[in-house]
Order: C-alpha cells, then structure tokens, then sequence
C-alpha cells in the first residue's frame, strides 16, 4: 500500500516531494479505511440510489455564475474525455484501431474505420430491397441502402389518431396490436430492434382496453367520466431494455445480465398502464447504456430504419428505430449524455429528455445516478407531450422525483402546430452549430432558422465567445463535465460486477467503467462544483430567451462500424464523441431538451434540430418543436 500511495502521489496527483512519513502514515490509515469499505458487499444494497440528488430548479442553481465563460474554458473544449479512444491526427487509415467491436468494424476485419472529409454518412451500398438478416452471431446484415419501414395503415400511425379511433370505436385494441405485433414480426428481422416481444401480455391488455372501452360507451362515453379511457387508452408502447417490468428479462444489453428477469416494474411502466397503454416488448440499448450507436456483442447492431447500412444512433437505438421505422408510436428511452435525442435525431423521431427530476427513475438500470432521464421518442411532437403528462410526478421511491405538475402540455404542442411564434425569444447557439459540423447538418439547421424567424420567433445569438459573462461555454467544456460525471458514478454502480464478471463486459464499455475506478473523490466533486457553476451559467442565459436551439447531431447518422469522421479543416473525430458532443451539456444543466426531425438531407437521412427550455418549461420546449414539424411538413416530403 505504501508503495501504491507513493505512486500515485507521483503520478496522478503530481506531487514528486511528499515526506516518506506522512507516506508511510497516510498508506497505513487508507488500508485502514479500504478494509472496512471493503468488507462490505456493496451489491446488497441493490437498488439503494445515494443519498445525493441534483435539482436543476432550486433557488441554488438560479444564483448569479461566478466565473467568467473564458475561465470555465480553461477545460479546453476538444480532446479526450475518457469516452472513446483517441484518433490519430496523422489521419483516417489508422482511425478503426483500438477500439471494442460496437466501435470498430464489430470485431470483424475490413469493418470501415472512418468517412472521408465531408462525408460523415453517405450512403453505404445501392438502394436495392433489404434482404433478411443472414446467420453469423449478431444475426448477420440487412443489405444497405432503401428504407426498412411498416406499411399498410397503421404504419407510422401517431398515438394520438389511435386514442381518437379508439375512443369512436372505429378501430378495435386488440385488432391494433395484433396487426402491429405482425408488423414486428416481418419488419424487425431487418431492423433488429427489439431483444423481447411481449405477444401475449399486448393482446390479453388490449382486450381488457377493449372491454374498458364498450363499459365506457355503454355508460354514456362522457369524456371525464367514470370509467373514460386514460390518455393513452390502446395506445402500443415498447420500452428501452433497462426498464423492469416483473416476469420479463431485463438485460440491459449485456451478457453480464443473461438470463436476469425482473422481481418489480418500474414506476414509469406502471403508470403508462394506469394510462391505458399497451406494453408490446423490450428495445436494444446499447450495454448499460454507455453507447452511442446501439452495437453491442450481445445483441448486434440495430440498423437504421432509412438505410440500414447506418447506425439507428443510442443507446435506446432499439426504441428510435421501432419508432423511426412506424412500428410503434410511442417508445420510452433513457438519456445520460444524449441517448433519447441521438436516436431520435438518427431515426428521424421526436425525443424529449425532460427537466431533470421531471420523470421518476425507479425501476430503470442506472447508468449515471445524477445524470439519468427517462423520456419518450414518438411519431409527433404532440404524442411526446401526451406521454410526458402521464410520465411525470414525484415518486417516494425516488427522492429526485420533483411534485412540480406537468400539465397543458399537449395544448401547447398544439397551439406550437399554428406555426405562430411571436414572442418567443429563440436563443442560436451559433458557435456551436459551427464547430465542426457536417455540410448536411449545417444547411437544415440554417434553414429552420429561417422558419423560426417566419414564425415570428425572435433570434438572438448566444455566442461562445467568452467575451460576454451571461454567455454560454463551448460545448466541449459541458461534455467534459458529463463524461466525468458518468465515468465515475457508471464505475461505481458496476465495481463489484467487473470484478466478478469482467470479461461479459464487451471491450469498450468494459473500458469506460474500469476507468471509473481509478477516477480521484476530488476529479468527481471538482466535475460536481463544476456543474453547480454551469447550471447558474445555463439559468443567467435562459433569462435572455425562452429556448436555445442547435443541431442535435454534429453529423448524420454514422455508417455501421464507422469509428470516426474527418470535419472539415480539422482531426479526424471519434463517432462516439462527435455523437454527445451537443447533447450531452444538457444532462449537466438539467434543462429540457427536444430533438426534432427538421430535413432529410442528400445522404437520405434525418437531421434533427435540438430545442432546449428553461428548468421545468418543457411546454414551450414543445410549442417550438410543434411550430418546427408544421413547417417542415411530411419527412421527407
């Protein structure tokens, strides 16, 4: 022990004259202090969450910052975050090394390393019909190129249309899902998305939603009375694979949780079921969420929905794509650093990542205590909202969970669908939309604004300069903060596993959590004060508009395998890093963020726009994101 004190003395704290008594004494009191740590079997507590928890809204965080945008700087804005390898800056030939198989060709040889200049997603093969998937471990390959979509009327149904035939009795619960269970059945082979169907619990809860419906109809069908259906009455839900339901595997996308079925279902599902809801099965993740592109040895690729030569984006990869694809219209996903609104921005969905505390967590595998959010991907803004409504409200088996109402939601949405914004203060972050950014990106993002400013929406630059004291840091600096945040409190969820199942860890993941444990208390507490001052930084910003807007992804959805892209005039960068690198900031602030579908560019893949709120003002989060949908009209159009 002494000799290791020494060592990291020397090293990691970079002290090279330290007193060899004070040595010798602090090496004595720590295997003191370790030993009795140790002694205990920190897997008995289960799902005990620690005594810690972050509320963006209290009157702490709205304090004045203290320190200026150019100190906070000092972080540097590129560079390693602990997240993914680094990228030799000599060039792309040598990009595809070094990294786990979900990064790097998927263990396979001749896997593509990385995109030529400009060309973070061109499409990866010939338009051609998609083939069924062929042999091989992860299931084999769906061929690259056209779209991998549901057909017939239901496909790509919103749940709002389907709440309002069923409440007509124009369309049947079990008649629904049954046609979209066969939907799953012949489209998902391609897709991959889902790791459990749920058939035979779908169809014994939409009989009982059809009963509940003819009890309704037959007392008179009065909109708020007795027995009325719940808002989301029929409505098909999947749910990311941390998410417990009891009876069901919840394998969280690792081998680590083979065979693993849950003992309780999380507070999320069951109030999705209260609201009439029909769970339809479990969605990939990437391995305990700490992943980018939803490719993981476990369970394989999930392809993208409008070519499947492409990442569907993560971790609830599985969710965006069952979404994206029209297979269902409402899938929950989890978001620590950008996993709801990466998929969505892939698969060309809505993704809503609420205000921290907003929905509760109980019943979810964590992947960051202080960073998580639960939130939907849907077909339309307004189902988001409707699914937020029945999501949101504290929970005694949470203590973030925050009792601030969540109501009106879905009005705004509605009234955002009039393309009337006057009066909202829309906030650019111009820089960055202009760090290394994809041609492709950089255009539909240039045009919304365009849209924004038709709509009657007020733009005001918010720049990155350091220049101005209320003005918001490169989001380099905040995606510093989440990786350290998440290596740490990741790392120590999953110590004692790695410890006895390591090597089910697949090679990248199994990296960033072992890195946890060599993180110091000082490195997470400093990434802790730090976030403190970002989150002040964020609210003295918000006072200067209502929303800020900027893409959610640096670049269209990568290709399968891809390990890194070349921007423009600058190093090669790792896919994983360039994924975070805009959505991430906001696990750290804590403000609501949606991604919205605003273009399909010429790779033929979505671009999505992120539009960020104020703490706990997700409905005009909403009413923007409504107003972008109406006027970009039908995807793809």
């Amino acid at each position: 022990m002494e000799e290791l004190v020494r060592s990291m003395a020397e090293q990691l704290l970079r002290r090279e004259a330290v007193d060899g008594g004070v040595i010798r004494e602090a090496a004595a009191r720590l295997q003191g202090l370790v030993d009795r740590l140790r002694a205990f079997a920190e897997e008995t507590l289960g799902d005990t969450l620690p005594a810690i928890a972050f509320d963006p809204g209290h009157p702490a965080y709205q304090a004045p910052p203290a320190l200026p945008v150019h100190a906070l700087e000092r972080l540097g804005t590129t560079g390693g975050t602990g997240y993914a390898g680094n990228v030799p800056p000599s060039g792309l030939k040598d990009a595809g090394g070094g990294r786990g198989p979900e990064e790097a060709g998927h263990g396979r040889e001749g896997g593509p390393a990385a995109a030529p200049a400009g060309e973070a997603a061109a499409p990866s093969g010939p338009a051609g019909p998609s083939a069924s998937p062929a042999g091989g471990p992860a299931g084999g390959w769906a061929a690259p190129g056209r779209p991998v979509m549901a057909t017939g009327p239901l496909g790509g149904v919103s749940a709002g249309e389907l709440v309002d035939a069923f409440r007509s009795g124009r369309l049947g619960v079990e008649e629904v899902t049954r046609a979209l269970l066969e939907q799953i059945e012949a489209v998902d082979p391609h897709l991959r998305a889902f790791v459990t169907v749920m058939a035979e619990q779908a169809l014994a809860a939409a009989r009982r939603r059809d009963e509940d419906l003819v009890r309704w109809r037959r007392a008179g069908g009065e909109a708020g009375g007795a027995g009325a259906p719940g808002p989301l009455c029929g409505v098909p839900v999947a749910l990311k694979d941390l998410i417990d339901v009891a009876g069901v595997p919840t394998t969280a996308g690792s081998r680590v949780r083979a065979g693993h079925v849950a003992a309780r279902t999380a507070t999320v599902v069951r109030r999705l079921e209260a609201a009439g809801a029909v769970i339809v099965g479990k969605t990939a993740t990437h391995e305990f969420a700490f992943g980018a592109t939803t490719d993981t040895p476990f369970h394989g690729p999930v392809h993208n929905p409008w070519n499947p030569g492409h990442s569907a984006g993560g971790s609830s990869g599985g969710s965006g794509a069952a979404v994206g694809a029209g297979l269902v219209p409402v899938a929950l996903g989890t978001d620590t650093g950008g996993s709801i609104r990466i998929p969505a921005a892939a698969c060309g969905t809505a993704g809503l990542k609420p205000t921290y505390g907003r929905v509760s967590r109980h019943g979810t595998v964590p992947l960051s205590w202080s960073l998580d959010h639960t939130g939907p991907l849907t077909r339309t803004v307004a189902d988001a909202a409707r699914v937020l409504e029945v999501l949101a409200g504290p929970d005694p088996l949470d203590p973030a969970a925050v009792p601030v109402p969540a109501q009106g939601l879905v009005e705004a949405a509605v009234a955002g669908a009039t393309g009337d914004l006057r009066g909202v203060r829309v906030g650019v972050l111009a820089g960055w939309a202009e760090d290394r950014i994809h041609p492709e990106v950089e255009r539909a993002f240039r045009e919304a604004l365009q849209w924004l400013e038709a709509m009657g929406a007020e733009l005001e630059p918010i720049g990155g300069t350091g220049r101005d004291d209320a003005d918001f840091p490169a989001a380099g600096v905040l995606t510093l903060v989440n990786r350290v945040l998440a290596l740490a409190e990741g790392g120590a969820y999953h110590a004692a596993t790695l410890a006895r199942q390591g090597a089910d860890y697949s090679a990248e993941v199994r990296i960033r959590f072992e890195l946890g444990q060599f993180l110091l208390a000082r490195d997470y507490l400093l990434a802790q004060r730090l976030r403190t001052e970002l989150a002040r930084r964020a609210a003295a910003v918000m006072e200067r508009c209502h929303v800020l807007v900027a893409p959610t992804l640096p670049i269209p959805a990568p290709r399968l395998g891809q390990a890194a892209w070349q921007p423009a005039g600058a190093d090669p960068e790792p896919v994983p890093e360039a994924l975070i690198r805009l959505t991430a900031p906001f696990n750290v602030t804590g403000q609501p963020a949606l991604s919205v579908p605003v273009a399909v560019g010429p790779s033929g893949l979505p671009i999505g726009l992120q539009v960020v709120g104020r703490i706990f003002d997700e409905a005009t989060v909403l009413r923007v994101g409504a107003a972008l949908e109406q006027a970009r009209g039908p995807l793809g159009a």
